[in-house]
């Protein structure tokens, strides 16, 4: 019996060394693959430390045309829980693909928002005016969104200080949130802020960091979306698309839309 003990005993520890012990090592990548939300590829995928986007089991996309045709079915099926469609830029530009995504997420009972990419050549005021011309106020629609990042762009190369950016999207945001009856996600990026000092407005956040975790990235900034990377292959659509995950719980997740939908 001692000697059946031995080997039994011996064969469990060479199982244990050949599958690594069952833990892993301190300070290796974590790899896609990891987590219990779904999982999507990946084109150009990045090797994440301290922190991964699998972590969070509610995740989504942002689109605009350049998806180009969607299987709503397949993209709801392979587990996207939200989409944020783009509807405007500035004070004249509407995304044609908007209304047929608007239209086409909503059959497929995905739960989706709208977003307007702010120009800094335009008022406040006129771009609220153009958003609220193209994107209908409407029972279980995510709150808007405004998108604050520096345009590159050869019509509105415009910089200006901090303190008309914040003016004229307070002024966006507050008009917004009259119509709505919501007040709007900010979506930004690590310089725009950093340039603008973002840390200090009581919002809600949607940041995007694609190369290390908010956590590191945005020190100490509360946040509600997380967009990890901008070339994600989801089933039913052609392409990269952009990712993101919701930082709650799926407990969580359903209070904050019977919070927040309109």
């Amino acid at each position: 019996m001692r000697i059946l003990n031995k080997v039994l005993m011996a064969v469990m520890l060479v199982a244990l060394v050949a599958c690594g012990g069952g833990r892993e090592p301190r300070g290796r990548a974590v790899m896609a693959g990891q987590g219990s939300g779904p999982q999507f590829g990946d084109s150009a995928p990045h090797a994440w430390v301290g922190g991964h986007p699998y972590d969070h089991p509610v995740h989504g996309i942002d689109i605009s045309r350049y998806q180009g045709d969607i299987n709503w079915d397949r993209v709801r099926s392979s587990g996207v829980s939200f989409a944020f469609i783009k509807a405007t830029e500035g004070g004249d530009y509407a995304d044609p693909n908007f209304r047929r995504y608007w239209n086409e997420a909503a059959q497929a009972r995905i739960p989706r928002g709208a977003y307007h990419y702010f120009y800094f050549c335009r008022s406040g005021a006129q771009q609220a005016a153009w958003f609220i011309q193209n994107v209908p106020r409407e029972r279980g629609a995510l709150p808007p969104v405004i998108d604050l990042e520096w345009t590159v762009s050869a019509t509105c190369p415009r910089r200006p200080p901090s303190w008309e950016v914040l003016r004229e999207a307070k002024i966006f945001k507050d008009i917004l949130h009259r119509y709505y009856g919501q007040r709007p996600i900010i979506y930004t990026t690590v310089d725009f802020y950093r340039d603008n000092d973002l840390r200090s407005w009581p919002e809600e956040f949607w940041l995007r960091s694609v190369a290390g975790h908010p956590r590191h990235v945005y020190p100490g900034q509360r946040y509600t979306f997380w967009q990890y990377t901008g070339t994600g292959r989801v089933p039913g659509i052609g392409g990269d698309v952009d990712l993101n995950v919701f930082a709650g719980s799926p407990g969580e997740w359903r209070k904050w839309l019977n919070s927040r939908m309109q």
